[in-house]
């Protein structure tokens, strides 16, 4: 089978403008870049957001991610074709950008696999339409201009050292998670320690993923938390009057973007934070943009159901215009055999006690799906290496537990992959459910964390650092003690350490720090090892990523 990016560049796009008919939008109605992608203008969005008909959400999640790899994405991509080419249904797919930062790291390329991919594959995972730049660009602007405020004017008497805003960039660089600006003469600023997150992990990311329209991108920039002064009061972007210079930089990148799949699926790509830091979904405007185009819209929430999956049904669902319909879990028989084995060495071999014993895994996961009050159904994404036993076995463990669920093979052969499993999870959002969130609302912080540790980690004890009680206490102070919690943790585990793989119970969460982030209107809880800057492997996907003198690009997977 041929790679990737060979599969992708074989492929030939139909115009964008004819992607756009397919879901009642005009050539008027978008802004070409190209003849590949396209931004939906602002009438077109405040046009189709006014009318009153939803399609049916369906979210996709995963187990916890492994070395394995388990083709969320590409699972995601092949059922909106499934749905849309072989069920003929009016069909949307809302889905993250990928940052570059992985993509020349150790990840590479996030726009799903084999005969499930959206294109323009190479431009989605470099430069696209500019999002991330803008970011970027919004990011170091805010930072600049509250430097320059401190070293202007300062009437506030903000202290340098209690800044919490962090500098930005699309790379994973880990010579930059802490340096010192200002270094020299008073010429150059006010010397203090400063720190870069990478673009996708920055409150800004999650603002623009989260805003409605313009005025709410102002509004939520205004709201975000600069820092506290001398006399430890909160001082925000508003009292510095930053909001609509930043608003300005990001108000085109505020439009979700337009592609298509390999089956010319139209699919709005937009946003991307991280899940195991951010909340893990692509833009509430692209997501809700697709709900008023499409009857059936396929999204998904990144890493494993514990992480993008809770924070979507605690968090990104009540900011969107309806709840899920039904959640697929993707599962496979290799990441499964590795949460037992924890190695890859043997896991083209057929064993069914590792699948059996590492089945506790999506066992969790699946259940905890089902604690929302959705219908769930798992997907088992097959590989080459799997033996009709082992698929066989998996498929008993899971409807033993009263599971619907399917193997499906979209990578190798497109929609026409899991014709039946679409069909099934169609029924499933048809049918819908009652969903409720884990926590209330008007829980307090450790009321919400305890929750989440409890019913979707298995933690039997929460323990706080000293840090993060007196943050607990700042936050309390600010009337800030009700939002909602984005808990920072490893994607490998359900636990705060990486190497407890399986689904392991009585186990205390390390709650580290807490940081308010009041545009994004919730608190980042940190737990374990976290760090919102990756840094390079050894090997990083740069090395095998190359341009001929035709333009064409190769290694992206």
């Amino acid at each position: 089978m041929e790679s990737d990016i060979k599969i992708a560049q074989n492929t030939k796009e139909l115009p964008i403008t004819e992607i756009a008919e397919k879901v009642n939008l005009s050539p008027d109605d978008i802004e070409l870049y190209g003849n590949d992608k396209a931004k939906i203008s602002w009438p077109a969005i405040n046009r189709v957001m006014s009318n009153d008909k939803l399609g049916k959400l369906i979210l996709v999640t995963s187990i916890s991610p492994t070395p394995a790899g388990e083709g969320k994405s590409t699972i995601t991509i092949g059922l909106g074709d499934a749905f849309s080419n072989q069920l003929h249904k009016n069909t949307m797919i809302a889905l993250r950008e990928p940052s570059m930062g992985p993509v020349f790291g150790l990840k590479g390329g996030a726009t799903g696999g084999g005969y499930a991919q959206i294109i323009p594959m190479e431009d989605i995972n470099l430069h696209f339409t500019g999002d991330m730049h803008a970011l970027t660009s919004a990011i170091d602007t805010l930072a600049a201009l509250v430097d320059n405020y401190i070293y202007q004017d300062n009437s506030l008497n903000l202290d340098p050292d209690r800044i919490v805003l962090k500098r930005g960039i699309d790379v994973n660089d880990r010579t930059l998670r802490k340096i010192t600006i200002g270094q020299g003469s008073k010429f150059n600023g006010v010397e203090h320690d400063a720190s870069f997150a990478i673009t996708v992990a920055n409150e800004l990311m999650a603002i623009l993923c989260l805003a409605t329209d313009i005025n709410d991108l102002k509004k939520r920039i205004g709201n975000m938390l600069v820092g506290f002064t001398t006399n430890d009061q909160p001082v925000f972007v508003k009292d510095l009057g930053f909001q609509g210079a930043i608003a300005a930089l990001l108000s085109t990148a505020l439009k979700p973007n337009l592609v298509q799949t390999l089956e010319h699926t139209p699919a709005l790509v937009h946003g991307g934070p991280f899940a195991n830091i951010a909340h893990g979904a692509n833009s509430v405007m692209a997501t809700n943009l697709a709900l008023h185009l499409g009857d059936y819209v396929l999204t998904e929430a990144g890493f494993g159901a514990d992480l993008g999956g809770q924070k979507f049904m605690d968090f990104v669902s009540k900011n969107l215009a309806k709840k899920p319909d039904a959640v697929a879990v993707v599962a496979t028989v290799r990441a499964l055999k590795y949460q037992a084995e924890k190695s890859t060495e043997n896991l083209a071999n057929e064993n069914l006690d590792a699948l059996e014993k590492g089945f506790a895994n999506l066992d969790r996961h699946m259940k905890n799906m089902a604690k929302y009050g959705l219908p769930v159904m798992v997907l088992i994404n097959q590989f080459a290496t799997d033996t009709p036993a082992e698929l066989a076995k998996l498929k008993e463990l899971i409807e033993n537990e009263g599971f619907t669920c399917e193997v499906v093979s979209y990578h190798d052969d497109g929609s026409k992959g899991g014709v039946e499993a679409a069909q099934k999870l169609a029924n499933l959002a048809d049918k819908g459910g009652d969903y409720h969130s884990i926590y209330n609302d008007d829980d307090d912080l450790k009321v919400k964390i305890e929750k989440i540790a409890k019913n979707i980690y298995g933690a039997a004890n929460i323990e706080y650092s000293e840090k993060a009680e007196k943050q607990l206490e700042e936050i309390k102070a600010m009337g800030k003690d009700k939002l909602p919690v984005i808990i920072a943790k490893t994607q490998a585990s359900f636990t705060d350490d990486k190497n407890q793989l399986g689904a392991p119970t009585n186990f205390t969460l390390h709650v580290k720090d807490l940081a308010l982030k009041n545009g994004a209107n919730f608190v980042v809880v940190a737990t374990g090892h976290i760090l919102d800057m990756p840094g390079l492997p050894k090997h990083p996907a740069a090395l095998d990523i190359d341009v001929d003198n035709n333009g064409k690009i190769s290694g992206l997977f």
